[in-house]
């Protein structure tokens, strides 16, 4: 059976000795080589691959914005490749997910193949997935809080900082992101990016809403135990009756 491979690192010499390795691996066939993060996230969507070689330190975009933007329940099989990153590599050992240490050895990299295929074979990329999850939950826990978000444009990603956004609101699968007098949308669930944001600074008003609480200008009595929050662009939005006190004593309110 074939397989088909992705290479993503940005060091020619990298991708050129995973590529050599596979040699080795006829079933396994080579779709492409990425060589940054946007490109990866692009060539993944658009080539669906089996399994993907995943660089950690790439510029600007490294491999864990990647598996943000693609979702990290449409990821193929991935095999980690870092220079070095220790909490990283005591992440990945505690959750079974394989990685390459560079420079690697053929022995490391034969190792490292051939769980992947036997993965492949018994059709089960649900429980790597499910690591993966429990991965990138244990690094968000180690990074800060989000800073900037990556924002598709035209085949190309954007980066829209966070402390220009006014608010957010859910639109389906979607969140639409309102700021510097323009909204962005995004692949994403109002749950993965309040737990992203600094619960200092963002607050979730509603089921379907965030709003950052320096651009608030006042809150008003609505009806039926429900308040407006009026933003400084003038954007009035619906404050749930059960997120009144939580924003109160965030915005240092006693009554």
């Amino acid at each position: 059976m074939k397989y088909v491979a992705l290479i993503v690192d940005d060091e020619p010499l990298a991708r050129r000795s995973i590529h050599k390795h596979l040699k080795a691996f006829p079933e396994f066939e080579v779709a492409g080589e990425c060589g940054d993060g946007e490109s990866a996230v692009a060539a993944i969507r658009e080539q669906k691959p089996d399994l993907v070689f995943l660089d950690i330190q790439l510029p600007e975009f490294d491999g864990f914005d990647v598996i943000c933007a693609v979702g990290k329940h449409a990821m193929p099989v991935t095999i980690f490749v870092t220079a070095y990153d220790r909490y990283a590599l005591q992440a990945f050992e505690a959750h079974a997910l394989d990685y390459l240490l560079k420079p690697f050895s053929e022995d490391r990299f034969r190792d490292g193949l051939l769980r992947a295929r036997r993965t492949l074979q018994m059709g089960k990329q649900q429980a790597p997935n499910h690591q993966l999850s429990q991965l990138l939950d244990e690094i968000n826990k180690k990074k800060d809080y989000l800073e900037r978000i990556p924002v598709p444009a035209k085949g190309r990603f954007l980066f829209f900082n966070v402390r220009d956004l006014d608010w957010i609101e859910a639109e389906g699968n979607y969140l639409r992101l309102h700021g510097n007098g323009g909204s962005h949308l995004i692949r994403s669930n109002m749950n993965e990016m309040e737990a992203k944001l600094d619960p200092g600074k963002f607050m979730r008003i509603h089921r379907s809403t965030i709003v950052n609480v320096q651009r608030i200008r006042e809150i008003q009595p609505w009806f039926h135990g429900h308040h407006r929050v009026v933003m400084t662009t003038g954007q009035e939005l619906k404050l749930s009756r059960y997120q009144k006190d939580k924003l109160r004593q965030l915005l240092g309110k006693e009554n």
